[in-house]
């Protein structure tokens, strides 16, 4: 495609399995903006399955995902890549938190690029009582 650079389009042909996958980064990329960078971590951290899993089914086809207009961002995935966080195989939630907030801008680009850190420990009143939201982000 040209909107395309010539070096994202070979990562994506080189490193999709089938037709379907190829649409998907194709799409993707041009509609991200992807650098290199990004597009190849996307590719590697294996978002293209990650993201047919997080409809529920194995291996539907995206046939129909293609042409919507939220295509593919939109949607919360069920599995996401969280290698760069380096946790040791059994942590607390609270050193998931301390992670996250330490590794914040890979983990908003995980979420997706819609995504703004509000803040940690955010105060919320609701009528006499204090709540604190671990991590709040807001989705344009």
């Amino acid at each position: 495609m040209t909107q395309l650079s010539w070096t994202n389009n070979l990562l994506i042909l080189s490193g999709s399995k089938s037709t379907e996958e190829i649409h998907f980064y194709l799409h993707l990329s041009i509609k991200e903006n992807y650098s290199k960078r990004e597009l190849n971590r996307q590719i590697t951290s294996a978002y293209y399955e990650r993201y047919l899993l997080s409809e529920g089914n194995a291996f539907p086809t995206t046939n129909k995902t293609i042409d919507e207009d939220d295509y593919p961002d939109t949607r919360i995935l069920d599995f996401y890549s969280l290698e760069f966080l380096d946790l040791p195989n059994e942590y607390s939630e609270k050193d998931l938190k301390a992670s996250i907030i330490r590794n914040l801008k890979n983990f908003i680009l995980e979420i997706g690029k819609d995504f703004t850190f509000i803040g940690d420990e955010y105060r919320v009143q609701v009528g006499n009582h204090d709540y604190f939201i671990d991590l709040l982000f807001f989705n344009r």
